[in-house]
């Protein structure tokens, strides 16, 4: 098992070049999967998780997620990065206090959004977002810790036409030290470069809304990283849940796709 150390160093350098991609599994089993298919890291989602537990999005407490982070960071050698929505405080020095339990789990970078603390449809105004960034900044650089820090505006989610309003957020919490920045919701050619020119030389990271567009083509644009959110858990809950309906219609027909439980004995064997 790589140490916590070694995870960090390996995702600082998958953010200095080229363009790499971080699925989002919900569980260990699902993170264990993404290892076995030779994924370079992860990334948690928090719609993902809450599912798992029977949640809605935004209705884990910290304490849900942070042992969900420490139980995925001991049992998969891929660097993490985590989903710590608007880190579960209002406050800039409450904020950098969780900053300091997300940095314990052994994750190796996380994601503060400018969404407000309890409300979903509520941003923090720019200033007091940079403000919070810095906070966790300085988190950070005081644990001595190589951990990657993720600024994430969520306008686009509410507003979507509002790019222009968005980078000069991105902008924004840059400069207020965030190592990563991330606007979900852009699409479009146009957009997404035009993204990526104002946050340079910082990464960007692009959530693959567009599904006609492929990896090489975000590469082209200067997209450093590009995930999925709670893409793979949806794709893995309708499967589930077509199976079922089939199963209370009175056929068994669902239950013949997917992996042997022979082929993921295997996948799994390995870990141990």
């Amino acid at each position: 098992m790589n140490t916590t150390a070694e995870k960090r160093a390996k995702f600082r350098e998958l953010h200095e070049s080229g363009c790499f991609v971080l699925p989002n599994p919900w569980d260990i089993g699902s993170a264990r999967i993404m290892q076995h298919l030779g994924f370079k890291a992860i990334a948690t989602t928090s719609s993902g998780f809450a599912w798992t537990i029977g949640r809605p999005d935004y209705a884990v407490t910290m304490d849900d997620v942070l042992e969900h982070l420490v139980s995925l960071a001991e049992n998969t050698d891929l660097p993490i990065n985590a989903d710590f929505e608007s880190g579960f405080a209002r406050e800039p020095e409450n904020l950098a206090a969780n900053v300091d339990l997300i940095i314990d789990t052994g994750v190796s970078g996380f994601s503060i959004e400018d969404r407000m603390v309890d409300s979903n449809g509520e941003l923090y105004e720019r200033a007091e977002a940079a403000e919070r960034i810095r906070a966790a900044r300085e988190s950070i650089n005081h644990s001595g810790s190589d951990v990657i820090l993720v600024a994430r505006t969520e306008r686009l989610l509410i507003e979507p036409s509002a790019v222009r309003e968005a980078i000069d957020t991105l902008v924004a919490l840059a400069e207020a030290g965030a190592d990563c920045l991330y606007a979900p919701g852009v699409h479009g050619k146009r957009d997404i470069e035009a993204m990526v020119r104002a946050v340079a030389p910082k990464p960007l990271n692009v959530l693959a809304l567009d599904t006609s567009m492929t990896v090489a083509e975000l590469s082209d644009l200067g997209v450093r990283r590009i995930s999925v959110g709670g893409s793979l858990a949806r794709v893995g809950w309708n499967a589930m849940i077509d199976a079922a309906i089939q199963m209370k219609a009175g056929s068994f027909n669902g239950l013949e796709s997917g992996p042997s439980a022979i082929d993921l004995n295997k996948v799994f064997g390995g870990f141990y």
